[in-house]
C-alpha cells in the first residue's frame, strides 16, 4: 500500500512548530515522531524497538548535509514462510519525514539497503520494519546536521537535465544463480526537493523528484519504492536479489512530473 503523504506546506509548518527552537539542539528530540509521525502512519499499532529486525548505519556528524549516507542491515532470512516485506524511512524534522518506503519479496534474498539522504536539521533517521505476519520493528540513528533539504543547486542543473533518466546498474563479481547477490542502481536525476534556490537564477525552483522504483528480474519483482524529496540527487541505492539463471534486470522509475524512464541489464551467470 502506498503511503500517506501530507501536504508539504502544511507538514513543514507542523515540524516547525513541533521543533522549534531543538532541532538544532544537541538533544535527541522525538516530538515529531511521537506526536505527527508514527500516528498518521502506524496510529496505535505497537512497534518494537528491542531487539528490532534491522540495524541503521548512519554518520553521527554528517560531513555533507546533503549526501548523508545510510545502511540498512537485515537481521533475519527472506524465508518464504516469514520475510521484511517493507522498510520504511523516516528522517523526523525533514520538512517532509517520510523519505521512502522499500518492498521486498523472497527473491529479493536480503532485506539490506543502502542509500544517500538529505538531512535538513538535527534529527532522528528511522527505519520501520514490517514483516510478512504484519508485526513492526523500528532501529534509529541520531545525525547532526543540518541545511540539507535547501542546500544550493548549483551551476550545473543544465547539464543534470541533459541527463535525467539515464540508469545502470552495478553487480558484484562474485554473482551466482539462486545466491542473494548484490546489485547497485544509479540514476541521473537532480531530485530537487522544491526548497532550494537556483544558484543563477536566484529563485526558488519547483520540486522534481524521483517518487517511484521498481526493479523487477525476468519480470518477478525484486524491489519496488516510493521515494521522497530527502532522497539525494543521483540516487542509487544498493539492494539484494536472488537471479535463478541468466536474465533481465530491469529498473523503471518515475517522477513527481510523470516523466517516466527505464534500463536493463543482461545478467549471465
Amino acid at each position: 500500500m502506498k503511503p500517506i503523504r501530507l501536504p508539504r506546506i502544511l507538514c513543514a509548518l507542523m515540524l516547525i512548530g513541533l521543533s522549534a527552537g531543538l532541532v538544532h539542539a544537541a538533544g535527541e528530540d522525538e516530538t515529531a515522531w511521537q506526536t505527527l509521525i508514527k500516528p498518521k502512519y502506524y496510529g496505535d499499532r505497537p512497534i518494537a524497538e528491542t531487539a528490532p529486525l534491522i540495524e541503521l548505519t548512519a554518520p553521527y556528524r554528517a560531513e555533507d548535509p546533503a549526501l548523508v549516507p545510510i545502511q540498512i542491515t537485515s537481521k533475519i532470512p527472506q524465508a518464504k514462510d516469514k520475510y521484511i516485506k517493507t522498510i520504511t524511512l523516516f528522517i523526523d524534522n525533514n520538512p517532509v519525514p517520510f523519505s521512502a518506503a522499500f518492498h521486498f519479496t523472497p527473491d529479493s534474498g536480503r532485506a539490506d539497503l543502502a542509500m544517500r539522504v538529505r538531512v535538513n536539521a538535527y534529527s532522528f533517521v528511522r527505519a520501520v520494519a514490517e514483516t510478512s505476519d504484519g508485526a513492526l520493528s523500528m532501529t534509529k540513528a541520531f545525525v547532526k546536521a543540518s541545511g540539507g533539504c535547501s542546500a544550493p543547486i548549483g551551476t550545473d542543473l543544465e547539464a543534470a537535465m541533459a541527463r535525467l533518466g539515464k540508469m545502470k546498474f552495478k553487480l558484484e563479481d562474485t554473482a551466482a544463480a539462486e545466491k542473494p547477490t548484490l546489485a547497485q542502481l544509479l540514476i541521473s536525476h537532480p531530485n530537487i526537493t522544491g526548497l532550494q534556490m537556483d544558484q543563477i537564477s536566484r529563485l526558488i525552483k519547483p520540486a522534481h523528484f524521483v517518487d517511484e522504483v521498481k526493479v523487477t528480474f525476468n519480470g518477478k519483482p525484486v524491489l519496488t519504492a516510493q521515494t521522497d524529496i530527502a532522497i539525494s540527487a543521483d540516487p542509487n541505492f544498493r539492494f539484494y536479489f536472488v537471479p535463478d539463471g541468466p536474465g533481465e534486470l530491469k529498473a523503471e522509475i518515475k517522477d513527481n512530473t510523470g516523466k517516466q524512464f527505464s534500463a536493463s541489464y543482461e545478467m549471465k551467470l
